[in-house]
């Protein structure tokens, strides 16, 4: 792969992954000094070159990178000193979700995965409810809308996808391993939902 030069030209295994982390986090290649600078975040979740952030509990440092035909997922869990890597020739979000799964598995945490989630009949105009603009901030929103019999949510600059309920107000997307789970103020409307992905719940207003 000629392209990205010399980003495409890299090769590596989990192994050697695996051994890379090790001398990291081992002491083996900073002084203590500089690996806590590293991976301190300083904006948002984001350290120098990684990102830092708690997932369910726990600490948690990572990178993924995505090429041409390849994406990859590493995490460390440094209070249990746990490695998660994970690397695919699937969709870009893969080995992320397959990572998070790999480590909640670990901490021993409930998993459900996508296919055993069941689909349940919601008549259409209980769905139309839901239907309306929805705002992480003012320049990232999620629109729900009808097609047929089912919702879509269509996030911005991106594709539709089809939503599948499973519980009134609980829906899933089979596409990815996330979920979405509508709340109402006092009166019964839907004013907000919230969308669990990557162990990474945000929260959407209705606008």
């Amino acid at each position: 792969m000629t392209i990205p030069f010399s980003a495409g030209a890299l090769y590596s295994t989990t192994e050697d992954l695996l051994r890379w982390e090790q001398a990291l986090f081992g002491g083996k290649l900073l002084t203590a000094a500089s690996l806590k600078r590293m991976t301190t975040a300083f904006k948002n979740d984001y350290a120098f070159g990684l990102g830092v952030k708690m997932v369910n509990g726990h600490p948690r440092i990572q990178h993924g990178g995505a090429i041409d035909g390849f994406s990859t997922q590493m995490a460390y869990y440094p209070d249990d000193r746990l490695v998660v890597i994970v690397l695919g020739n699937l969709y870009k979000s893969a080995p992320s979700e397959i990572a998070l799964l790999l480590a909640s598995v670990v901490h021993g945490e409930k998993v459900v995965l996508p296919s055993e989630r069941k689909e349940i009949a919601v008549p259409v105009e209980s769905l139309r409810r839901y239907m309306g603009r929805y705002e992480l901030n003012p320049s990232i929103s999620i629109v729900i809308a009808l097609a047929g019999d089912h919702l879509t949510a269509q996030p911005t600059d991106q594709d539709a996808v089809v939503m599948y309920p499973e519980a009134e107000g609980d829906f899933f997307w089979k596409e990815s391993d996330a979920q979405v789970e509508f709340t109402k103020n006092d009166k019964g409307e839907i004013t907000a939902f919230t969308l669990h992905q990557l162990g990474h719940p945000t929260t959407w207003v209705r606008k």
